[in-house]
């Protein structure tokens, strides 16, 4: 029998050795982990699982077998052999069913198989066990939760996650995972109001578990997302000590003839808005000027047309896929990036935190998210002025530098025949409003001011993108209490983008929706010559829909605020001759508008990239300003809570300068450049 020898020794004995003994049941429980610890750790797991597989037949009746098959099973696992993890688990269980780590295991086993519902079934289970559980419990039973709604989610139960999540907000409402989810699936489904507090859960912890993302879609709020930003960062990233700065002196190109390295990092490099959005930005890029590296950290996907034409025109190409944070950031240092691009912010699959550790002298926040990424190590943001001018710039922590256009697009994308109306669906006299956002952009006064344009033009149908029919019949509902007839809200269903980018001309006017505007959408309408009208806020998500529409050469089409929107809808539908020369307009002007000239958008971008270059050359790198952030946090918590939906920039920020005078009243407040200046201080 083995003697408190350590993992290293055990490690050395001869395989047949330790199966002997474990065949023998000389192997005793405390020994066979130290064995397979030194196992796996000596790169020998498959030797180690075969250690496991013989102790498990040969100790039946042991009284802790169930925690070896556990461990077996989680051997398996990372050996890739699913199918043996999952008899692990299940056996696991069978000795011991009130085992929460293997429910969980085995659920996640079950999905990762493609077996969703058997995973949802696992985790029910042993939520149900639970019930009255013991505080030691509780955790895991909260895990078997959140992954029971998240599944759900991912198999578009829409309903039936949020029902689940909920039991997980309200048994942990100091916990803002699920809560976040949760807020995020109302407004998927149009559920309004967004936020329904409870005696267990108040509106401020559901505020505060609210993401950046789903804040940005119900709040106009522009500091408060900075704030919000900056808090997920610091949550996200961790401790500052605990990550290693990677950065290496800059190198001195200017002048030399060398090329200025730049490196884009994100999981949409693929066919998907953002990677249509990039690819023939990559493919104008100047090689002579820029040296293009390209950090994919998406789901692994099939080689589709984006890919191809990315990699084609890449100087260099590569997975971040089973590499930890730290290791693509060491990867990209010894690339010896100049430039690093940021193209995911705070959205899904991002990995942040590799930016956190510096893997490049001068790190850039652009084109994935629609606001700041308020954290210590993104330098720069890149957008047009009318997405930030100057008045803006203090709602980002960021230097932001200015191009054409924020909205990249790609002029090759395939688009298929145009259907007729009735192919897709459309009445063919009527005046058709459309609307090809996500359901979660569309809020309550969104939704109210479309009722009321489609009061005041009979006969005229809105023509939405399709959620699951659940939301669609809520829609269809709300709209019959609003006084429009139901049938008049006509769902589009899904589509290839060939298809959808055909489809999109046959409507007659693009509605823009609000705090959360069009990004993407619009300028595939503008593309089609379908005119997109918006209306402009203080935000960069909505701010975006208003600058496409002026760089499409229609400026014509921004409204000055709600009223002005609902005022032109109605004045098109009724005068159909003044939106037949917006449309001739688009149609002419098309190939010279801002919005197509890609070659300008690249040339400036790597104008960008070299004055950014030429910055970190003479030690000028900018220090992103992240003053009193916790402060305007405080502070737009309280205010979101009133939920005013639009406000001019004047009120706006005298709403926030109001309270920065009390509190700093109460106790002083360091000035900053932000709103609370030495001028704001000063005034009465």
């Amino acid at each position: 029998m083995l003697m408190n020898t350590p993992p290293g020794q055990d490690a050395a004995l001869s395989l047949e050795t330790v199966l002997d003994l474990a065949r023998t049941q000389r192997l005793n429980f405390a020994d066979l982990f130290k064995v397979c610890e030194g196992l796996g750790q000596a790169g020998r797991k498959a030797d180690a699982a075969n250690v496991y597989k013989q102790w498990t037949a040969y100790n039946d009746g042991h009284p802790y077998l169930h925690m070896v098959y556990f461990n077996y099973a989680v051997m398996l696992r990372d050996l890739g052999d699913i199918t043996g993890a999952i008899h692990a688990f299940r056996a696991c269980l069978a000795l011991e069913p009130k085992f929460g780590q293997a429910h969980i295991n085995l659920g996640r086993a079950l999905e990762d198989s493609g077996l969703a519902a058997q995973a949802i079934q696992q985790w029910r289970q042993f939520t149900e066990q639970t019930a009255d559980s013991t505080a030691d419990r509780l955790s895991l039973r909260l895990m078997a939760i959140q992954h029971t709604g998240r599944v759900m989610e991912n198999a578009d139960l829409l309903e039936e996650a949020e029902t689940t999540l909920w039991l997980a907000v309200e048994m942990r409402p100091d916990k803002p995972d699920a809560c976040h989810h949760w807020s995020a699936l109302r407004q998927r489904q149009c559920k309004w109001p967004i936020l329904t507090p409870s005696e267990h859960v108040t509106l401020r912890q559901m505020n505060d578990a609210m993401s950046a993302l789903t804040l940005a879609c119900y709040s106009d709020d522009p500091i408060f997302q900075l704030a919000k930003a900056h808090r997920y960062n610091r949550t996200l990233v961790g401790r500052p000590d605990a990550i290693r700065r990677l950065t290496k002196p800059v190198t001195q190109k200017t002048g030399t003839g060398q090329r200025v390295r730049v490196g884009y990092v994100s999981s949409d490099l693929r066919d998907h808005a953002v990677g249509f959005a990039l690819r023939e930005v990559f493919e104008q890029h100047d090689k002579a000027s820029v040296e293009i590296y390209l950090y994919y950290c998406g789901e692994p996907v099939k080689i589709d047309e984006t890919q191809t034409r990315m990699r084609a025109v890449a100087d260099c190409w590569r997975d971040l896929a089973g590499l930890t944070d730290e290791d693509a950031a060491i990867l990209i240092a010894n690339d010896e990036i100049d430039i690093l691009v940021d193209v995911n912010g705070y959205t899904k699959h991002a990995r942040t935190k590799i930016f956190a550790y510096r893997p490049a002298p001068v790190i850039v926040n652009f084109c994935g998210y629609p606001g700041s990424m308020a954290s210590p190590f993104h330098q720069y943001i890149i957008a047009d002025e009318h997405v930030i001018p100057a008045d803006h710039e203090i709602y980002y922590s960021e230097k932001v530098l200015h191009i054409p256009c924020t909205q990249p697009i790609d002029r090759k994308r395939t688009i298929a025949a145009t259907p007729t109306r009735k192919e897709a669906g459309l009445p063919d006299d009527a005046f058709v409003f459309a609307c090809f956002n996500g359901m979660q952009k569309t809020g309550e006064s969104t939704f109210a001011r479309w009722m009321t344009i489609l009061k005041e033009t009979p006969g005229s149908v809105l023509w939405l993108l399709g959620a699951n029919d659940t939301v669609n019949q809520r829609l269809r509902t709300l709209a019959e209490k609003a006084g429009v007839e139901p049938e008049r809200l006509i769902f589009a269903p899904k589509a290839a983008n060939a298809h959808h980018l055909a489809r999109i001309a046959l409507a007659d006017l693009f509605l823009d929706t609000f705090p959360y505007g069009a990004h993407s959408t619009a300028a595939d309408a503008l593309t089609m010559g379908l005119p997109v009208l918006t209306f402009a806020g203080k935000s960069f998500a909505a701010r975006f829909c208003h600058s496409i529409a002026i760089a499409a050469g229609t400026p014509g089409l921004v409204s000055s605020d709600p009223d002005d929107y609902m005022a032109k809808a109605i004045g098109f539908a009724r005068d159909r001759k003044s939106l037949a020369d917006v449309r001739q307009h688009l149609k002419a002007h098309r190939e010279k508008s801002v919005l197509r000239d890609i070659p300008a958008l690249a040339r400036r971008l790597e104008a960008l990239f070299w004055q950014m270059q030429g910055e970190a050359e003479r030690g000028e790198t900018p220090v992103p300003d992240l003053r009193n952030l916790d402060v305007y946090y405080e502070i737009g918590a309280e205010l979101v809570q009133q939920h005013v939906e639009y406000a001019d920039n004047a009120t706006y920020r005298s709403r926030y300068l109001d309270k920065l005078k009390a509190l700093h009243d109460f106790a002083p407040i360091a000035l900053d450049n932000r709103l609370w200046t030495a001028e704001a201080a000063a005034a009465k």
